[in-house]
């Protein structure tokens, strides 16, 4: 979802299908609690690639717990 919302905020005449708003309305909560520590600079939004990185360090944490769990 939020590769698409990343997609779809260079194409601005998509923000108003209901599929987008749709994403939206999910990811920028999240995209949100980023851009409070790192601002937009400019039209350059690095708040996405930190969230892409913040979501690969918890799938590993939690990879790892259940492989502690299953084994």
């Amino acid at each position: 979802m939020l590769f698409v919302r990343i997609l779809g905020s260079w194409l601005p005449e998509l923000q108003t299908y209901r599929f987008m708003q749709f994403i939206a309305f999910y990811t920028d909560p999240y995209l949100n609690f980023f851009r409070r520590f790192i601002p937009p600079l400019g039209m350059l939004d690095l708040s996405p690639i930190v969230a892409f990185f913040c979501l690969g360090i918890i799938e590993n944490i939690l990879k790892t717990l259940l492989a502690l769990i299953l084994t």
